[in-house]
């Protein structure tokens, strides 16, 4: 049998209770991109700007980003997320254009107790040079979750996108920007002004598109980390350097184009619980246009010389899933390379997710790293349909495993929930393999154990 394989690059972080439902877009009721991740009072905030589409009659550009506000999510296990709702608006800032709908990417950082949140929007009022342009501007709050209040006015001396913020060792904060070069500038220490001027960051590509900046530090060695256009669409990049500034030396890929067509990637990295992680995104919900997109998650790993392993983005996301959640096999850890296809289960409405059509006898697909508990090993629930009636073979550890269970789809239009009687599962951790035991198509969406 010819496999095509999407394995994730390791098991990670394992919560004790076992709750996570990790899968990618991590943010499923709404879009969401350019993710800043931070690890604030032992948990993780995602920062993400928010895609919607177009409203009708506001003179917008027409198939264009449309980004209103900002929403803040946490998690403790990379898997339940909390969004704690709009933190920042453009019709509740001062100095922003509320008619341009053009919040892009943001960041978020501690400082003596208090939260400042970087941002982009276009201005409301000319500058110097007689242009409007954008502007970055800062809103502080008591707590990750906000409230914020912004600042009456945006950095001066500031024009770009993209802000993030770096506070090094010695407790200097530097910000990062984008505006065809990036730009680095120290902060005073009330991390509202300027304490030097923008400078442009050499030795970076001279040719395509730079933006979205995210610096962060490792074992001495500072990572500035970006987007950039080498050939079509964007690619995550990075340089390393001895300083914050620079110089910078152009080092590799973190992530490569997306093969489907997404046309930008921003992203950001943490280490979260002796494991490091890759924020990125990708229009997952919206295949057919890529201004509206979704926040995922992967693995990232260094080698010994402190350089960046490639992250190939999965489905499968992060994390350990609960035998008795919703298993959405359709993001999948690995899947054969014949008969077992992937689709919406409501085109109108993405974000109902998807379902696995499993085509012909032998067609199988995998989801990875499930935790089964002794009270898992009963039954298994499956939510699946089959126009000619069908059947399936659960199988653990390997497509060729031990069979857990032999699944009669019953004969129907529509899906249907069903259970059947398992054999013993072993208590721990597990991979389960869904394999079609007949020619007979089968699509499904969900299963669970009991």
């Amino acid at each position: 049998m010819n496999f095509k394989k999407y394995f994730i690059l390791a098991l990670l972080y394992v919560v004790p209770a076992f709750t996570v439902l990790a899968q990618n877009p991590i943010i499923r009721d709404q879009f969401s991109a350019d993710p800043t991740a931070r690890v604030m009072n032992g948990k993780v905030y995602v920062f993400p700007s928010h895609d919607i589409p177009a409203p009708p009659n506001k003179n917008l550009r027409e198939n264009w980003f449309c980004m209103p506000d900002y929403h803040v999510f946490s998690s403790e296990d990379l898997g339940e997320w909390t969004d704690h709702g709009v933190i920042v608006s453009q019709n509740k800032v001062a100095w922003v254009d509320s008619t341009s709908y053009s919040m892009w990417a943001p960041d978020c950082i501690e400082r003596n107790g208090k939260y400042y949140f970087y941002f982009p929007a276009n201005k409301n009022v000319a500058g110097p040079n007689g242009r409007k342009g954008f502007g970055i501007g800062v809103a502080v709050a008591d707590k990750p979750e906000g409230p914020y209040v912004p600042e009456e006015n945006a950095i001066e001396g500031v024009f770009g996108i993209d802000p993030n913020v770096l506070i090094d060792k010695d407790g200097q904060a530097y910000l990062y920007y984008s505006m065809g070069n990036i730009y680095v500038a120290k902060l005073k220490e009330n991390m509202t002004e300027l304490a030097t001027k923008p400078v442009a960051i050499a030795n970076l590509p001279e040719k395509g598109m730079k933006e979205g900046p995210f610096v962060f530090e490792r074992n001495g060695k500072y990572y500035l980390t970006f987007p950039h256009v080498e050939n079509d669409t964007e690619r995550l990049e990075y340089a390393m350097g001895d300083s914050p500034e620079g110089p910078f030396t152009m080092t590799g890929v973190i992530m490569d184009e997306s093969e489907t067509g997404c046309w930008t990637n921003h992203h950001s990295l943490i280490e979260y619980n002796d494991q490091w992680y890759l924020f990125y995104h990708h229009n997952d919900y919206s295949p057919q246009f890529d201004k509206n997109r979704s926040v995922c998650i992967d693995s990232l790993f260094f080698n010994a010389d402190g350089t960046i392993q490639k992250v190939i983005p999965t489905k499968r996301g992060v994390g350990v899933t609960p035998a008795s959640g919703k298993i959405q096999l359709d993001r999948y850890s690995a899947i054969s390379e014949n008969g077992a296809t992937i689709a919406f289960n409501d085109t109108t409405n993405t974000f109902a997710g998807w379902k696995t059509t499993l085509a012909n006898k032998g067609a199988w697909i995998s989801y990875n790293t499930v935790n089964f508990e002794k009270k898992n090993s009963g039954k298994v629930v499956v939510n699946a349909g089959a126009l000619n009636g069908g059947k399936v073979e659960l199988r653990i550890d390997a497509v060729d495993g031990p069979v857990l269970a032999e699944i009669d789809v019953p004969e129907s239009k529509e899906m249907t929930v069903s259970k059947t009687k398992i054999n013993k599962v072993e208590p721990g951790i597990h991979n389960i393999f869904v394999v079609a035991a007949n020619d007979n198509p089968v699509e499904i969406d969900w299963i669970s154990f009991e």
